[in-house]
């Protein structure tokens, strides 16, 4: 059964950066669709960013340009890098994958198997 850890979560300002890791013990990340989500309450779990099983990248129209996701294969590790933060991007994150291709429904959370248990993002003054 598939595991993930996410981590590297904390307080910062608006315009400031953190880096989100998603790790896992018992799979490889490399070769699978992989994707971050996040959750406020009372809301829906929404699509950040998605790297799919041919390496294909997708973003949330909101992260564009401010957001990077990318895979450390070395260390079995998914990243989020996460700049200009706003105090929108104020969510739990978290990592998700499933055996199949993402493709262009990347978004869709109900179609994740696995998930982490999440890390907290609070962008504030």
């Amino acid at each position: 059964q598939g595991q993930l850890v996410e981590s590297g979560g904390g307080s910062v300002q608006p315009g400031g950066s953190l880096r989100l890791s998603c790790t896992s013990s018992t799979m490889s990340i490399s070769g699978r669709c992989m994707g971050w989500f996040r959750q406020v309450p009372g809301k829906e779990r929404e699509g950040v960013a998605a790297i799919d099983r041919d390496g294909t990248i997708r973003y949330a129209d909101s992260v564009k340009g401010r957001f990077t996701i990318s895979q450390d294969n070395a260390k079995n590790t998914l990243l989020l890098q996460m700049n200009s933060l706003k105090p929108d991007d104020t969510a739990m994150y978290y990592c998700g994958t499933r055996d199949f291709f993402c493709g262009g429904m990347w978004y869709v959370y109900a179609d994740y198997y696995y998930w982490g248990q999440g890390t907290q993002v609070t962008v504030s003054s």
